[in-house]
Order: C-alpha cells, then sequence, then structure tokens
C-alpha cells in the first residue's frame, strides 16, 4: 500500500490550495479527484467568481479576506498570470437590507475603504447601470473577480512544482483509521486500492456528506445557473469601464461582472437555488425560470445589456446549516481536517483556507482566525489537537 504523509480528497479551490500549501512545505502530498482539474461537474467553474474585503455576511471574515488577498498576489507572482483583478465591485440595495448595512458595518471596524454614493452619481460614473433612487450604494474599489479556473490549475502547478502528486479519475469509497505495529495512520480506500497517509484532509464539496461521517452535520447541495449575456452596448459593459455588480433587490440577490470574452456580462442568482439529491446526476439544461428571474433584474439595473444570451452554465452550493464555512479538525478523529459547507461565497477565500488546512493537517493547530467555523459550533465536542 502507497503510504503519504497527507491525502487530500478533492482538487477544486480548497484542495488544490492545500495540496500547494503542504507541497511547499516538504509535505508528501497526493490530491484525489474523480474528475480532471478544473473541471465543471462541482462548485469551481464558470470563468470569475467575485472577490471583496468589506464583507456583509460576517464582519470576522475580513481578517482571513486580508490574508487571502495576499496569498492570491503571491500565487499570481509564483504563476507568472493575472488571477486576480481588483476591478471595484458596487454594491447596491435598499436601506434596510442585509448587504448593505453588513458592507458598511465590516467597513467601519476594520477600516476598509469603501464610498457610499447617491444612485445618480453612480449611473453617471458607470452608465450601464441603473439603481432605485431610494437604495444606498456602496463602491468598494479593492473588490472584483478571480479567474477561477486559473487559479486552481495555478495551485496544482504550484504544488506540483514542490512534489505534490494530483491522482486524476479516482473514486473515493470510503477512509477509515488503522494502527498497524501499534502506529497510528489513515486508510483511504479508492477505485484503484487502497492508500495510506498519517494525515487526512477532506474537501470534496458537493461530496463532501458522506466523506465527512458527521451524520448529525446535514449538507444541502444546490443547483445554480450561470447566465452570460452579449450586450448591445459592447463599450459600456467592457471591463475597464463596468465593475462587478451586486443587487440585493427584494425579488432576489444578484451579482454578475463586465464582460470579459465574447460571452459578454456575467450575471446569476445568489439567493434560491434547486435542492439537488445525487451531484452525479445534475440537470445541467437552460432553466427558464431563473432565465426569466435574472433577466428581470437586467430590465430594472441593467437596461442597456439586452437579453441577448450567449451562453449558460450550472455550478453547485453545497450549503452548511447557517450559510458559514465548515472548517477545522474532526471532531472525531484529529488526523483529518475538514473543509466544507462554503455555501457560494467560499472561492475567494481558497488561497488561506489552503494555508488553514496545511497547518491543521500538519500541526494539528492553525494561527489563522478559523475558529468561528469550526465543525463544533453546532455542539459536537472538539478533536483532540494531536494524534495519539
Amino acid at each position: 500500500m502507497e503510504h503519504f504523509d497527507v491525502i487530500v480528497l478533492g482538487a477544486g479551490a480548497m484542495g488544490a490550495a492545500a495540496a500547494a500549501h503542504l507541497s511547499r512545505r516538504g509535505v508528501r502530498v497526493c490530491c484525489l479527484d474523480r474528475f480532471p482539474l478544473a473541471h465543471d461537474r462541482g462548485s469551481s467553474h464558470g470563468q470569475t467568481r467575485l472577490i471583496r474585503l468589506a464583507y456583509f455576511e460576517h464582519a470576522d471574515y475580513v481578517p482571513l479576506l486580508q490574508r487571502a488577498y495576499a496569498l492570491w498576489r503571491e500565487l499570481e507572482e509564483n504563476a507568472g498570470r493575472p488571477l486576480l483583478v481588483e476591478s471595484g465591485l458596487v454594491l447596491a440595495g435598499p436601506p434596510g437590507g442585509e448587504a448593505v448595512a453588513g458592507t458598511l458595518s465590516s467597513a467601519s471596524i476594520h477600516g476598509l475603504a469603501v464610498e457610499r454614493l447617491h444612485p445618480g452619481e453612480t449611473e453617471t460614473r458607470w452608465p450601464a447601470l441603473r439603481i432605485p433612487e431610494d437604495w444606498i450604494v456602496v463602491h468598494e474599489p479593492r473588490g472584483g473577480y478571480l479567474f477561477v479556473e486559473e487559479c486552481i490549475r495555478a495551485h496544482a502547478a504550484e504544488a506540483a512544482r514542490h512534489g505534490g502528486r494530483f491522482e486524476q479519475g479516482v473514486q473515493v469509497h470510503g477512509w477509515r483509521s488503522a494502527a498497524p505495529g501499534g502506529g497510528r495512520h489513515i486508510v483511504v480506500d479508492t477505485s484503484r486500492g487502497p492508500l495510506a497517509a498519517e494525515r487526512l484532509v477532506i474537501a470534496a464539496g458537493a461530496w463532501a456528506s458522506d466523506l465527512l461521517r458527521l451524520p448529525g452535520l446535514r449538507l444541502r447541495v444546490l443547483r445554480k445557473s450561470l447566465f452570460w449575456y452579449d450586450p448591445a452596448d459592447r463599450v459600456a459593459h467592457a471591463a475597464g469601464g463596468l465593475p462587478c455588480f451586486a443587487f440585493d433587490d427584494p425579488a432576489g440577490f444578484c451579482y454578475g461582472f463586465p464582460a470579459l470574452d465574447g460571452r459578454g456580462v456575467k450575471i446569476a442568482e445568489h439567493a434560491g437555488g434547486v435542492e439537488v439529491a445525487d451531484p452525479l446526476q445534475v440537470d445541467r439544461s437552460l432553466d427558464m425560470r431563473e432565465q426569466k428571474r435574472v433577466e428581470r433584474t437586467i430590465a430594472a439595473h441593467l437596461p442597456r445589456l439586452g437579453t441577448r444570451l450567449a451562453a449558460h452554465a450550472t455550478c453547485l452550493y453545497t450549503m452548511s446549516p447557517d450559510g458559514h464555512f465548515i472548517v477545522g479538525l474532526h471532531p472525531d478523529e484529529p488526523a483529518v481536517a475538514i473543509a466544507a459547507g462554503f455555501s457560494g461565497h467560499g472561492f475567494k477565500f481558497a488561497s488561506v483556507i489552503g494555508q488553514a488546512l496545511a497547518d491543521l493537517a500538519t500541526d494539528g493547530r492553525t494561527s489563522l482566525p478559523v475558529g468561528f467555523l469550526s465543525p463544533t459550533r453546532w455542539g459536537r465536542p472538539p478533536a483532540k489537537t494531536a494524534v495519539e
């Protein structure tokens, strides 16, 4: 049986990042995935993901984001190509909305640079946008986007450069603790036979539920649609002219990106989603209901874009019970670190979550502020911090 220092289950955003951080430390790591690198079957594909500092979901995410930005820039320099573009982000919504209030609160707590704009001023600066007069607009200059597939490839290349191994087309059937000769390690049962490691990292995205072996923790998988529209006015919607945008409309939260290629402007709903029973059996056909809701947002807030659909794709949200991430040591097995339930807003953190997972896998602890994301927050007893 082949033996590694660490086996990582899943080579998506978090798994590839963990493999990169581990390999750079001289750890012998093997990353397993049933699909090819940067595939389109899970949650980490579709050209771009938003990144922002003034985090309305919870102010405790901000220190992690500050570290994530630095790590993305470091990875970008090593990769020799753009990964993160700070295009700016315009977030707009009604005064009582969670998104605007949370953004302003996080900015105030952490001293982040944001602009509060009048809707009319917003439309003058970015003519493609339309904002109701009674809404609040927040512009975050350091907001922007990550090239999602390129980020995964860059982390994987970084891992490989330092000896990390990626095995694709491998199905993982489960894992178990073993104690040969009085020692202790983890055995992973796969379609290619068993593999062993001193430590295990589970970062399996939509496939995490069965692998986590935490029956009291329910993760829901939601089907989400991404749409690209060919703009009628290319100049107004081009990268460099239009920032990223998010509308916290009572009818549904939508977000999007300027036109980066021939497909045009990408826009999607963050709210809603259809629950998926099996991530391997997802209907990836065009959902007309979702398309109509997105096009209502276009009519209300991006009227010059038009509704000439150029492309669409499907991705998956893996939702935790409270919508926040699950990062930490397994409550029952201290040799296992887990990262799950990223709930549709996790990709931007991949660089720093990879560092946290590497810390947990090698040291049994991390100095990064991930305590509020602990898997024990629902009452499970904490894992011990060292393997006995």
